[in-house]
């Protein structure tokens, strides 16, 4: 057990972010998954009970089959969940959110999504055939004005089509190891956002403040 696994064990004991309504935590890799000293791994860390999605074959993209392993986590969570995805792991976790077919129960303990430097669906159309549908969960997507796998304006065209906020991070390359991030409290600050908002409680006081 490596560990990242060893620490994940360690979690599962309790679910939910802390001071936080219960939520669990599923981070979605991208190629070649995400190594520990990757914001993803960092992430789990600071999110009691964090879930990862993992992939047979993680040097082989392909869109189905990433997905259905998104769908496959999410089965064996009970309760809301928010997902943080990096790269092709956030196409495939908008194909698994948006083409759940029978799967759509599972689909809709997702509570919001946190896509984090999106790769270009032109760039892995040999994955499989990818279509942008809008959500109908709270999302975000974070983009950087020097990602090389994809253009800044194409990330925010992807955000609109999902009908998600969309966040420029500037000169941050691939949002990824290489690029600096390694531990990132902003990605814990936006994954607990989008769980506070998320929650029954956080929809009372809205109601409560605005009627």
């Amino acid at each position: 057990m490596n560990e990242r696994s060893a620490r994940n064990e360690r979690n599962a004991a309790t679910s939910g972010f802390s001071s936080l309504p219960p939520v669990t935590l599923v981070t979605v890799p991208g190629l070649h998954g995400s190594e520990d000293a990757h914001w993803q791994s960092w992430l789990e860390g600071e999110m009691p009970g964090a879930r990862r999605v993992e992939q047979r074959d993680w040097n082989t993209p392909n869109l189905a089959l990433w997905s259905d392993a998104v769908l496959d986590v999410l089965a064996g969570i009970d309760g809301p969940v928010v997902i943080a995805a990096h790269s092709f792991g956030c196409l495939a976790t908008g194909h698994a959110l948006t083409h759940a077919g029978a799967s759509r129960e599972h689909a809709a303990k997702v509570k919001g999504v946190l896509f984090v430097a999106p790769a270009s669906p032109a760039k892995f159309r040999f994955a499989g055939a990818f279509s942008a549908r809008r959500l109908d969960t709270l999302s975000l997507v974070v983009g950087s004005e020097t990602d090389p796998w994809m253009p800044l304006d194409d990330a925010r065209t992807l955000a609109q089509r999902w009908n998600s906020a969309f966040v420029n991070l500037g000169n941050a390359g691939h949002i990824n190891t290489s690029a600096g991030f390694g531990p990132w409290p902003l990605a814990k600050h936006f994954a607990e956002t989008l769980a506070r908002r998320a929650s029954p409680e956080y929809e009372e006081e809205e109601r409560r403040a605005y009627g």
